[in-house]
């Protein structure tokens, strides 16, 4: 790793990242939370389809995101993590904005997949600020990196619901493919990057950099956390526009609802991996994430129980504050886990893991909610929490985790 003389520009490269990914994380969420009802303007109304529809539009852009994700990651370490961020920014905002002119969902499925394989901006921004950053100042501009990511779903979901009911579905990918616009020309313009950081292309093929990074038993370890919680989250996120659905009127403004739940769960991560973070480093991180596990296992069963929006918007709160936590931790400990050099490649195969979570959730979600009804995926998603508790146990046990990951204190 290059000396600190190299990162002269990180901060100047973390504020410019942090505010493109605002800006594209805004733009993603404000068109993808409602996309069981876009599903349904394109013509697929019949029993169970919707359901299955929208599982198979988040499925299919999670494999194609898990298939290049390493790619792209190892490309990174020798060709720029700057430019990397550039095509996931440019990319998506081209294939978003396309998005609200498709005809049929058969031709949203297939940009859907062209989007996975082609963006990826939390990976790539998260690589370029973990390389471009001392060591001495990596967790505070991981956490805040981690804070910009929910700032911006925090945003997204409020401002994709009002620009719906005002102008409609499509509307909202193309105010996507605007922000995405806007953060990669910041990116363009504004990032620096030092060459010394990239790998030279004899230090290594590909598959000698996988091999590497997968010897790590501390590596290993977040991922396996890191796959349980994602699909958690993810088995209910397809599903909760539905959801919603039955607990409001039929006349009721339902787009502009969901954006406010949502936004409140967004918020409520960012400020959780603000706060949570910092007090981890104290008390342990491992403790805290213990509990913020139990916390978001605890706040997923009380969900599938909510009788009005209003309950279920206090506790998509309380269980996004404790996701920050678990999300800034896990992020930090893969970072300090990372061989040298290999930043790419290890966020990279981050993209891959959360990518499989992302497909099995909203599938596994679908398949639950149109069998057994709208309730169910909040008891799946509980029992991914708990399944993590209990690997995070085992692992402290055989002491095979990095040092975070065994409530180190500082």
């Amino acid at each position: 790793m290059a000396d600190e003389s190299t990162h002269s520009n990180w901060r100047r490269n973390l504020y410019t990242v942090w505010l493109a990914e605002v800006l594209a994380i805004m733009g993603f969420d404000a068109a993808m939370p409602f996309l069981p009802y876009y599903v349904q303007e394109l013509g697929i109304t019949g029993p169970g389809q919707v359901e299955l529809w929208t599982g198979l539009l988040y499925s299919a852009n999670a494999v194609a995101m898990g298939t290049m994700g390493p790619i792209w990651g190892s490309l990174s370490d020798r060709m720029g993590r700057k430019l990397m961020l550039e095509r996931a920014m440019f990319g998506g905002a081209l294939l978003l904005g396309a998005m609200g002119f498709v005809h049929n969902v058969q031709q949203l499925l297939v940009l859907r997949v062209l989007q996975g394989a082609v963006t990826g901006t939390v990976a790539a921004s998260f690589t370029l600020v973990s390389a471009s950053t001392p060591a001495a100042a990596r967790a505070f501009a991981l956490g805040m990196l981690q804070m910009g990511v929910y700032l911006g779903g925090s945003l997204g979901p409020s401002v994709g619901g009002f620009v719906a009911d005002l102008w409609g579905y499509r509307a909202c990918f193309l105010i996507t493919g605007i922000l995405l616009a806007a953060g990669g020309l910041l990116v363009a313009l504004l990032v620096r990057e030092a060459r010394a950081d990239l790998r030279k292309e004899e230090d290594g093929s590909f598959l000698e950099g996988l091999r590497l990074v997968l010897r790590s038993p501390g590596v290993l370890s977040v991922f396996g956390i890191r796959l349980l919680t994602s699909a958690a989250i993810r088995t209910v996120n397809p599903m909760l526009p539905l959801f919603v659905q039955t607990l409001v009127p039929a006349e009721a403004r339902v787009a502009s609802l969901v954006g406010v739940i949502n936004s409140a769960n967004m918020a409520a991560t960012a400020i959780g991996s603000v706060a949570i973070g910092r007090y981890g480093a104290r008390v342990g991180t491992r403790r805290v994430l213990l509990a913020c596990l139990a916390t978001a296992a605890g706040c997923h069963a009380l969900q599938g129980l909510a009788s009005s929006p209003m309950q279920l918007l206090l506790l998509r709160a309380l269980a996004g504050f404790a996701i920050g936590g678990i999300l800034v931790a896990l992020s930090t400990a893969l970072a300090d886990a990372a061989p040298d050099g290999r930043q790419g490649t290890v966020f990279g195969l981050q993209s891959s893991v959360v990518s499989a979570a992302n497909a099995i959730g909203p599938s596994l979600g679908a398949t639950v909610a149109a069998s057994w009804g709208l309730r169910m995926p909040f008891g799946v998603a509980t029992a991914g929490f708990l399944l993590a508790m209990g690997m995070l146990t085992l692992v402290g046990k055989r002491s095979s985790s990095p040092q975070r990951m065994q409530g180190r204190k500082s």
